[in-house]
């Protein structure tokens, strides 16, 4: 059932990408703010695997590696053009990453990368532009290993900002095909009362973003859930 709307988003991503993806990382500096916060919050412990979902062009999985050497690295995406350009900086920067595409709502990690569990799990700034973006964040969280954590970092509400900025914001994002996810910590919560996890949950610039982590328990933790 799922299927044809994946199909159509990894086409409607490839065309928002083909040419965006030469200048993406240029541009998105300047508005896409708290990425590297989420990278140097991640604590990777030694060599552990770090899986990010819509890793786009590379850029976060090279910063990851820069902050945390021994780390194994996963990326995923939807578009094929971005993993073009994701799998050549990685041969570039002579990273070793384990890059594939896939839907993030639904993939099956072991058929991908040959493992079901991933120390650190992270999204930055992909829910927005992922219609069934409450599936990814199950689908994350599936994939956390125990004792893990989950991280995201997106477009807030704005709430701070003013109303003629904000209203100038959603209409300038939605034509890149961006929602800002205004029920996300909602979402959040709701998932961590089904998996016994916490959540840590902030607010920056005004409420332009948010950044979230999800901690699941460890294993003699979930067992006395």
């Amino acid at each position: 059932m799922a299927m044809p709307q994946a199909a159509g988003h990894a086409s409607l991503m490839d065309g928002v990408y083909r040419r965006q993806r030469h200048i993406y990382d240029l541009t998105r500096k300047y508005y896409l703010l708290g990425r590297d916060g989420l990278i140097g919050g991640l604590n990777v412990p030694e060599g552990g695997a770090v899986l990010e979902l819509g890793c786009g062009t590379g850029r976060n999985l090279a910063l990851v590696s820069d902050h945390y050497p021994k780390a194994r690295l996963f990326g995923l995406d939807i578009s094929q053009e971005m993993l073009v350009t994701a799998r050549r900086r990685m041969e570039r920067e002579g990273i070793d990453a384990r890059l594939a595409k896939a839907d993030a709502s639904s993939f099956n990690a072991e058929a991908l990368f040959g493992q079901t569990r991933f120390d650190r799990v992270f999204i930055s700034y992909s829910l927005s532009m992922i219609p069934p973006w409450r599936e990814t964040i199950a689908a994350g969280l599936d994939c956390v290993a125990p004792g893990g954590s989950l991280h995201i970092v997106d477009f807030g509400r704005q709430e701070r900002l003013p109303g003629w900025f904000r209203a100038g914001l959603r209409r300038w994002l939605s034509a890149f095909h961006v929602t800002p996810r205004d029920s996300l910590r909602e979402a959040l919560e709701s998932e961590c009362e089904k998996r016994g996890a916490s959540l840590r949950f902030d607010s920056s610039f005004r409420g332009y973003a948010v950044q979230a982590i999800v901690e699941l328990p460890a294993v003699d933790e979930m067992m006395l859930h």
